[in-house]
C-alpha cells in the first residue's frame, strides 16, 4: 500500500481509538459492544442492540451520535407512532398553495431508534427503504437522505410485554445485533459512583465530524479481501441454508453485510486486507439475528448463536497468505 494510504489507515485507527475512549467514558466495561458498534460505523451499516431494560442500550447508542459532530435525531418507538412520523408527510402550505415537505426523524446522519419493537410492523417497515437504499419516498417524490447515515436501534427481547416482533425483512437490513450483557460488579459499582451526580453523556465531547468519517469510510471500502476469503464468507452464509437445525438461513445480503464488516474490522485492526479471522469473529454477530432455529433446535436449547458457532468450527478455514 502506497505510503499516503497508510497515513490515512493510520488516521482511521487513531479516530477509531478516540471514539473509543470517549464512548467508553460513557458506557463503562463494555469495549467489545463499543468496538462492534464502530464497526458497523465504519462499515456503513446499521446497528440494532437487543437486552433486557437498564443495561445502557439507549446509552450506547447516543454517546456513539455524540461522539460524531453530525446531525443526530432520535425516535422513540411506541404503539401509536405513524410510519409518517419516521419519513415525513407532504403538508399544505395554504399561503403558497402548494404541498411543502416536511422531513421526518430518519433526516438525520445518526438515527437512535429507541424500543423499536414497541411500535407496529407498519412503522416498523417504514424504516426499510431508508436504511438499504438511503432514501425516503412519500407521495411518489424521493429525497436522499446524507452520508454518513446510520441507524441504531435498541429493543427488548421479544418475550417482553408490549412488544412486536421485527419483521425477517427489518432484521435482515441491520449489519450487526449485539447483546450489552450486564455490567461486572466493579464496573456498576463504578457507574453508582460516576453517574450519580450526572452522567458522562453530559461531558461527551465529539472527536471527529461527518465530513472526515465519510473520508475514512471511503478507506474501509478499498480494503483487500481476496477470492479465498470471499468463498469462506459464502461457504459460511451457505451452511447456514442447509443446516438441519435452521428453518431459515442467512440471505445473500448477509454475506455482503459479513463481508462489509470485515473490511471495517480489519482496517480497525490498522490492515488492509481481510484474514479469515475477521470472518469468523463477526460471524455471530451478523448472521445470527437473521435465522431461524427449527422447533426441535429451540426444544434441545440450541439458540441461533450456538448453531453459527458450530458452523464456524465446521467449515474449512482457506489457508496461504493474504
Amino acid at each position: 500500500m502506497p505510503h499516503s494510504g497508510e497515513l490515512d489507515l493510520a488516521d482511521l485507527t487513531e479516530t477509531a481509538d478516540r471514539l473509543q475512549t470517549a464512548i467508553g467514558g460513557v458506557v463503562e466495561g463494555k469495549p467489545e459492544s463499543i468496538e462492534l458498534a464502530l464497526t458497523v460505523l465504519f462499515a456503513e451499516g446499521h446497528l440494532l442492540i437487543e437486552d433486557v431494560p437498564g443495561v445502557g442500550k439507549t446509552m450506547l447508542a447516543k454517546s456513539l451520535a455524540r461522539a460524531i459532530d453530525c446531525s443526530v435525531r432520535r425516535i422513540q418507538f411506541t404503539p401509536d407512532l405513524m410510519p409518517s412520523d419516521v419519513t415525513g408527510v407532504s403538508v399544505f402550505n395554504q399561503e403558497s398553495r402548494e404541498f411543502e415537505f416536511k422531513p421526518g426523524g430518519v433526516f438525520a446522519n445518526v438515527v437512535v431508534g429507541d424500543e423499536i419493537n414497541r411500535a407496529s410492523p407498519k412503522t416498523q417497515s417504514a424504516l426499510l427503504e431508508c436504511m438499504e437504499e438511503r432514501q425516503v419516498t412519500v407521495d411518489g417524490t424521493t429525497y436522499p437522505l446524507d452520508t454518513p447515515f446510520m441507524v441504531v436501534a435498541t429493543q427488548n427481547p421479544i418475550e417482553m410485554e408490549g412488544t412486536y416482533p421485527l419483521p425477517e425483512a427489518q432484521r435482515d437490513r441491520f449489519m450487526v445485533r449485539l447483546a450489552m450483557g450486564y455490567p461486572s460488579v466493579s464496573d456498576e459499582i463504578q457507574m453508582i459512583d460516576t453517574h450519580g451526580a450526572h452522567t458522562g453523556l453530559d461531558a461527551l465531547e465529539p472527536v471527529t465530524d461527518a465530513a472526515h468519517m465519510r473520508k475514512l469510510i471511503g478507506l474501509v471500502r478499498s480494503v483487500y479481501v481476496s477470492d479465498a476469503v470471499k468463498n469462506y464468507a459464502v461457504a459460511l452464509t451457505g451452511a447456514t441454508r442447509t443446516s438441519p437445525e435452521l428453518r431459515l438461513g442467512a440471505s445473500p445480503r448477509a454475506t455482503l453485510h459479513l463481508v462489509r464488516a470485515a473490511k471495517a474490522w480489519a482496517a480497525l485492526d490498522g490492515r488492509d486486507y481481510v484474514l479469515p479471522d475477521d470472518i469468523q469473529a463477526l460471524a455471530g454477530p451478523v448472521l445470527a439475528h437473521r435465522i431461524l432455529p427449527t422447533a426441535e433446535a429451540q426444544i434441545g436449547r440450541r439458540d441461533a448463536v450456538s448453531v453459527v458457532s458450530d458452523l464456524v468450527r465446521q467449515v474449512p478455514v482457506p489457508e496461504g497468505r493474504p
